[in-house]
């Protein structure tokens, strides 16, 4: 974890700091910020560090893309940093709102919008596809009580996804989310829908004609209202006094947007789900080979610029209207053609680092359906498998296009979920996705790539100095330099064989290491206290002379979110050499299974021409530790 909590906080001084950030979200591989000032994005220095696989900004929108534990970082940086995590924030409309085209801006909104509720489609839409096929061969009773129950699990994801959608909408709109789904659940009241015999029925509201529509399983709906509710909430609050705010808006809000919607939004937004359905339909008629060829070679390029979630309404439109979906099958060849691109890597590389990663990034495309380590990690840095992986989607999303291939659940493309696509065209759809693996594959061993692309170093820019040595101070011939006091008690350990693999490889930059003989960490300069972890274990103080200096109190303690530890300054406190910082349960710890090993760390090594470490074995807070030289004699 420790590793994860060091790779988050570098990520975060990449991008600008936590004032930069309005927001942040994440989906299944990547981080994605929304970013005050779009300029302190350092995209070069991200994309060297280790545990980041590319740094993406496209449409205003800067994304990190970190693979299989992105979740974790996620969780580091909203927990440990206070980055607002999935709802926008109040200044999102200031900050973000008015960056970016038009189309941009939307697509990011989508990806905001549906992203928390795609576990929950696809987890409804496999069961779905199970009990279709339980279903047609017998296994399973449809007229039985388990069935039903069973139906009824994977039915109420669709029934009731407007109030999904208002309870995201609300997050991403920023307006009150209980007020948000209790809006939208008017459409699906029994009391109103009793008021429909048939969709198209017309009632009255106050002499108003109101044209009677079904909103269960609907999308667009749901967003408009929300959308427009947001505004409205945002007026009422400007306009109602504090004191009966609590209440006021909110009848009002339901007072007012649940007639509206009825009148106009509603109707307006299944008509328009409507007729997006019809127009990919009668693309599908006119060429679906056409159709699928544009799906199947376009869907990588939609994937890496984000884009790809704002086609996830259409085919959710498709299933609630049609019972199938055509588009799903078509971007199925992409996904597979980059598991094939990764096999063809596999089967090429020479390099032994760069052949393990092709198969460990192809076994989460083949299962699960998730690409982007493989569209980040090798299609895009050894650009030939990109193009390999392109020619043959185009190639196999024309052929299960012209077979008008179906799906019958909205699920992710992979082996796994092969029962969702067992339909009439179940045949063609193995034919499709076995033709995008094995050309893709074929293809990039045939053109070959240049493994040298991939040899970049990984290391934080800010923090590397690969041309700083750490020598013994018997060996300089320096100018006289800053020296820095033992923090600890302990025994010297060279930071290189620290069991971590960030301290160790310097990537925090150049220092050394203390096994203590106590657990007590005192100041080993003047100067200001510029970061202190809330879990009090690690600390970061800048001297008087400008070093950077992190004290990092044993490896993993993160974990301990700050149990065993107490701290006796806070950040912005002056402090001088030898001052106590924090104090820590020694024992406890070791106890517990920690390493306590406790690296000393010069975060800014870049500024140092070398860096003399101390020659003794043990050292105490009377000692000193590192010497720092800015030139030669």
């Amino acid at each position: 974890m420790s590793n994860f909590r060091l790779l988050a906080g570098e990520i975060l001084e990449l991008i600008g700091g936590e004032k930069n950030v309005v927001s942040l979200t994440h989906c299944i591989t990547r981080l994605r910020f929304s970013l005050k000032d779009g300029k302190k994005f350092n995209k070069a220095a991200l994309d060297k560090l280790d545990g980041v696989i590319l740094a993406v900004e496209s449409n205003n929108q800067y994304q990190v893309v970190i693979g299989n534990d992105v979740t974790t970082v996620y969780r580091l940086l909203v927990d440990e940093f206070g980055i607002k995590g999935d709802a926008s924030s109040d200044s999102e409309g200031e900050a973000d709102g008015k960056k970016g085209n038009l189309v941009g801006r939307l697509f990011n909104k989508m990806s905001s919008i549906l992203v928390p509720i795609v576990p929950a489609l696809a987890g409804a839409g496999m069961l779905k596809a199970f009990l279709v096929i339980l279903s047609t061969y017998h296994f399973i009773d449809t007229a039985g009580s388990t069935y039903k129950i069973l139906a009824a699990a994977s039915n109420s994801v669709f029934y009731f996804l407007p109030l999904l959608l208002a309870f995201s909408c609300a997050k991403a709109f920023n307006a009150h989310p209980f007020v948000s789904v209790a809006i939208v659940g008017a459409l699906l009241e029994p009391t109103f829908t009793g008021l429909m015999a048939k969709q198209g029925d017309i009632v009255e509201f106050l002499g108003v004609p109101v044209v009677l529509m079904k909103y269960s399983s609907t999308l667009i709906p749901a967003i408009l209202a929300i959308w427009a509710y947001s505004y409205l909430e945002r007026l009422l609050k400007r306009l109602i006094h504090q004191s009966i705010e609590m209440v006021a808006v909110p009848m009002l809000g339901m007072l007012i947007m649940v007639p509206v919607i009825v009148i106009a939004v509603g109707p307006i937004g299944v008509y328009l789900g409507d007729g997006i359905g019809a127009g990919i339909a009668y693309m599908n008629g006119v060429s679906g080979m056409l159709t699928g060829a544009i799906l199947g070679g376009g869907w990588t390029l939609l994937v890496i610029f984000g884009l790809h979630w704002g086609m996830v309404p259409v085919m959710l439109n498709n299933l609630a209207l049609r019972g199938f979906d055509t588009i799903k099958p078509a971007t199925a060849a992409a996904t597979f053609a980059q598991a094939g691109a990764a096999f063809g890597v596999f089967l090429k590389a020479k390099d032994k680092k760069l052949k393990s990663f092709a198969l460990s990034s192809m076994v989460p495309a083949l299962f699960a359906g998730v690409t982007e380590p493989i569209v980040y990690g090798i299609s895009i840095k050894y650009k030939r498998p990109l193009v390999a992986s392109l020619i043959a989607g185009t190639v196999a999303g024309g052929f299960i296009g012209s077979m008008g291939t179906t799906v019958m659940a909205y699920v992710f493309p992979a082996l796994t979920t092969l029962p969702a696509f067992m339909t009439t065209t179940f045949a063609y759809y193995l034919i499709g996705i076995g033709m995008s693996f094995t050309l893709s594959a074929l293809l990039t061993y045939l053109l070959g790539f240049d493994e040298s692309l991939g040899e970049q170093p990984k290391a934080a820019p800010q923090n590397t100095a690969a041309s700083t040595p750490v020598t013994s101070a018997s060996s300089q011939s320096l100018l006289p330099g800053i020296t820095l006091a033992a923090p600890l008690n302990g025994t010297i350990v060279p930071l290189t064989s620290v069991k971590d693999a960030v301290f160790a490889s310097e990537i925090m930059g150049k220092g050394i290491a203390i096994f203590p003989s106590e657990g007590v960490v005192t100041s080993p300069v003047n100067g200001v206290v510029s970061k202190l972890f809330h879990s009090k274990h690690a600390i970061g103080i800048t001297s008087d002379d400008g070093v950077e200096v992190l004290v990092h109190v044993g490896i993993d303690t993160v974990r301990l979110n700050g149990e065993h530890f107490a701290s006796h300054v806070n950040e912005g406190d002056r402090v001088t050499t030898g001052q106590l910082l924090v104090t820590f349960d020694l024992e406890a710890l070791i106890a517990k299974g920690f390493d306590v090993t406790t690296p000393v760390v010069i975060a800014n090594t870049d500024d140092y021409q070398s860096i003399s470490a101390t020659e003794q074995h043990r050292v105490n807070n009377s000692n000193t530790l590192m010497t720092l030289f800015s030139a030669t004699v």
